[in-house]
């Protein structure tokens, strides 16, 4: 979920069921506060009370829309999660609500769950919902639920982090994350920023949708060409949209600090199988992105210089070690690490591409994302944000083919809608020559992180290239 909640909307045809208990560790959870940053004395602590501790029969609601017209379901479906998001109370380990919406015996209904970002993430929904499904066809059948165990449960993993940041390989990451942050970034109007953005401040929202046709070559050949990513992608069109606006108000500044959000599930942290977890496991970490000199002409037809950008920005990605966990790691969980890190620069963009979701528009199949849940406001309940401009983007899978969805969430006291509407506008300008690139010939190609053993140069790599 965006925001502060994570919200799903699924169909299904069989009646709601109340299960108690959780799976593992994961119950409700409530959070006690204090002031501070996180893994320091007087700072955030969770509460995980034992399973079967938490009754789910005030947690639940029906709603009965048998009589309900076609047109009537959204706005209903909207007036519930309004009302469910202002029940959860994380202090209180109120974290979850679900409305089920009864049509009513053979007609698909549609189940409403809401839960804080705390305890949910993107993963989190796929593995609810395919319990969820396996808990229905166990009760329909008259067969007690039987779920798959859960490998490392959040207590654990907790316990994981906090040991892998006392290991030497993690304190060597601190000078490159200190060079990354060493110095401020610049706005996209020229003038240098403050550290970090009030997330109590006023916020807006621009949402664009690229349609199949062009999304299409975003999921695929473009990542084929160039050996990299989707979400490598995405950010070297924002390094590029960002460029280009700063040479409209006349800013030299070329490269971009920004706050790249990842899953945060790297299992490669003390052996941790984190394939039945549910939590929130979202990471962040700073990475600085320059297009360099760029070729504007050359780079809308799909030129050469679009190849170029597109490698080079990869590149900067590959030099972040691993998944990026590390920095979450010495900022948060190491004193002396943390205290370094936090007088640093602040990224002023954040950047999230949530993946692939299959959203259900017609009949024939249960327990899958709702096309009711694109009209909701997943954004929070009045949320700031912590950036001045923060891009979050996610393929939404359709019968007729993949959509690519972006919200840019922006500090309206900061810039104007026209203005994050231009920058939005010059990103997908900006892809839409990469797609031209990558159906041109010779596109594309490899980059030293892809052969990492060699040595090689990227001109000594292009060079053999042309020769094969």
């Amino acid at each position: 979920g965006q925001g502060d909640e994570g919200v799903e909307g699924v169909e299904g045809d069989q009646g709601a069921e109340g299960v108690e208990g959780d799976q593992g560790d994961q119950g409700a959870e409530g959070v006690e506060g204090g002031q501070g940053d996180e893994g320091v004395e007087g700072g955030w602590r969770l509460s995980v009370p034992p399973a079967g501790a938490v009754s789910c029969a005030d947690r639940v609601r029906r709603i009965d829309i048998a009589a309900a017209a076609a047109g009537e379901l959204a706005p209903l479906v909207g007036r519930a999660l309004t009302e469910a998001r202002a029940e959860l109370a994380p202090r209180d380990g109120e974290m979850v609500r679900a409305v089920w919406f009864d049509a009513g015996p053979g007609r698909p209904g549609r189940l409403l769950l809401v839960a804080h970002h705390l305890v949910v993430d993107g993963v989190s929904w796929r593995i609810l919902l395919q319990d969820l499904a396996d808990i229905a066809t166990a009760v329909a059948a008259g067969r007690e639920p039987e779920l798959t165990p859960v490998g490392t449960s959040v207590r654990r993993w907790s316990e994981l982090l906090a040991a892998e940041v006392r290991r030497p390989e993690r304190r060597a990451e601190l000078p490159l994350w200190t060079d990354v942050l060493s110095a401020p970034d610049a706005r996209l109007g020229g003038a240098t920023s403050a550290p970090g953005h009030d997330p109590a401040g006023p916020v807006a929202r621009v949402t664009m949708t690229l349609p199949a046709a062009k999304t299409a070559p975003l999921l695929g050949e473009v990542p084929s060409v160039f050996h990299c990513g989707v979400d490598d992608v995405l950010l070297s069109a924002l390094a590029l949209a960002v460029a280009d606006r700063r040479r409209r108000v006349g800013s030299p500044a070329t490269s971009v600090l920004v706050a790249v959000e990842g899953h945060g599930r790297d299992e490669s942290v003390g052996g941790a199988d984190l394939s039945r977890t549910v939590g929130w496991f979202t990471s962040l970490h700073p990475v600085r992105l320059d297009p360099g000199q760029v070729q504007w002409g050359e780079l809308w037809s799909g030129g050469p210089a679009t190849g170029r950008v597109v490698k080079r920005i990869k590149e900067q990605l590959r030099a972040v070690p691993g998944t990026g966990i590390g920095y979450g790691l010495l900022r948060h969980l190491d004193r002396e690490t943390a205290a370094e890190l936090s007088g640093a620069a602040v990224p002023w963009i954040g950047f999230n591409y949530l993946g692939r979701v299959e959203v259900h528009d017609g009949p024939g199949g249960d327990w899958r994302p709702a096309s009711e849940a694109l009209g909701l406001d997943l954004g929070g309940d009045g949320l700031g944000t912590p950036y001045g401009l923060e891009l979050n983007a996610v393929t939404i899978d359709r019968p007729g083919g993949p959509e690519l969805m972006v919200t840019w969430t922006y500090a309206s006291d900061v810039l104007s809608e026209a203005e994050v509407r231009e920058v939005g506008e010059v990103w997908l300008r900006a892809l839409d020559g990469m797609a031209l690139h990558a159906a041109g010939p010779g596109a594309g190609g490899h980059t030293p992180s892809d052969l990492a053993l060699s040595n090689l140069e990227q001109e000594e790599i292009e060079l053999l290239e042309d020769e094969w």
